[in-house]
């Protein structure tokens, strides 16, 4: 039987732990160590993103995870051990990434439920720009 993109979402819900808006919110505010990694497209993470989130886009996720590659994000592979958590536009694509990462090695990754969709309906800060660091 042939799976669909939904499918596979549901899939990686059913292996990973999300995270609500309202709570990540409490979690930056309270000051706790946590790394948004938003693995949407850069054009995307423009329109508006959460404050201090690192661009990694989907598609290059494994490697910009990996130590060992040329194409690693230190901010990404250097979080193994760090509360990390994935945002995308609904919570899909961040599902599916919160359960390679957690494939990876990574102890606690979350999927932001709901996305940046969730996040902008409760009104939480939103910047907007390109990212300003490097990507692979």
């Amino acid at each position: 039987m042939t799976q669909t993109m939904s499918d596979l979402v549901q899939t990686a819900r059913q292996r990973i732990r999300e995270i609500g808006a309202d709570d990540l919110h409490e979690s930056l505010e309270s000051g706790q160590d946590v790394v948004i990694v938003d693995v949407r497209e850069p054009y995307e993470y423009e329109k508006g993103h959460i404050p201090d989130s690192v661009l990694v886009p989907r598609g290059l996720l494994e490697a910009a995870s990996d130590p060992n590659t040329p194409h690693r994000i230190e901010a990404l592979y250097s979080a193994r051990e760090r509360l990390v958590v994935l945002v995308c536009g609904t919570g899909g694509r961040s599902a599916m990434a919160a359960d390679t990462l957690q494939q990876l090695g990574f102890s606690d990754v979350r999927s932001l439920a709901g996305g940046m969709k969730m996040w902008e309906a409760e009104e939480y800060p939103v910047a907007q720009g390109a990212y300003a660091g490097s990507l692979p």
